[in-house]
């Protein structure tokens, strides 16, 4: 049964988001608000739980197209290439907000996404995740929660996201109301960025 944590984005409170962070570190599987919708994580650095997030999606890991969500740009180089001052420029122009992109991954990504040529990098302009991620040391990997009514495609309620999701995972973390329209997607690993999905960041970057 997963445990249900309040914490304000105004002023994350230490002591939830330490027990937050403690029942990740232990191979949990969390949900969490951020900037757009509410969405599915776990350690970076954790098989076991990757394993479990990429069941609960229906997706062979190996294939699967989960996002880094990290605290700032700092740690970019861990995951991804060498970047040119253009590419930089964009990311610090748009991060911390509602965009994931896509850029070429390196040699140091997690055994189980070793195979990958690229990654989808995160930094969501909300307190509670980056307190979560700087907590943790290292990057979550995430995946947006659906919902299965045609009409609505996100949950935006934390009660009814505990109702479905608490024998699923180990930890929710009400944040309020969550949003219904996804990140934007932009493809970076190019000359020229490329718009994969159009959704809550402004594409004028």
């Amino acid at each position: 049964m997963a445990e249900f944590i309040k914490i304000y984005e105004e002023n994350p409170n230490p002591k939830e988001v330490k027990r937050v962070v403690d029942i990740i570190r232990d191979g949990g599987l969390v949900i969490y608000p951020s900037d757009t919708v509410y969405a599915l994580g776990c350690d970076i650095t954790d098989n076991r739980a990757l394993e479990r997030v990429a069941q609960l999606k229906g997706v062979k890991l190996e294939k699967a197209n989960f996002s880094f969500v990290c605290e700032d740009l700092s740690n970019l180089s861990d995951y991804v290439r060498q970047i040119n001052t253009q590419t930089f420029k964009i990311l610090k122009r748009a991060l911390p907000g509602p965009y994931t992109f896509i850029l070429p991954g390196n040699n140091n990504l997690p055994t189980v996404f070793k195979k990958k040529k690229e990654v989808g990098i995160r930094v969501p302009d909300n307190a509670i995740t980056r307190a979560i991620v700087a907590g943790l040391g290292n990057p979550i990997v995430s995946t947006s929660i659906k919902d299965e009514d045609e009409v609505i495609e996100y949950t935006t309620d934390p009660e009814l996201i505990y109702e479905k999701w608490h024998k699923l995972v180990d930890v929710i973390v009400d944040g309020g109301y969550g949003g219904n329209i996804p990140s934007t997607v932009i493809d970076l690993t190019e000359d020229t960025p490329i718009l994969v999905r159009e959704g809550k960041g402004s594409l004028e970057i």
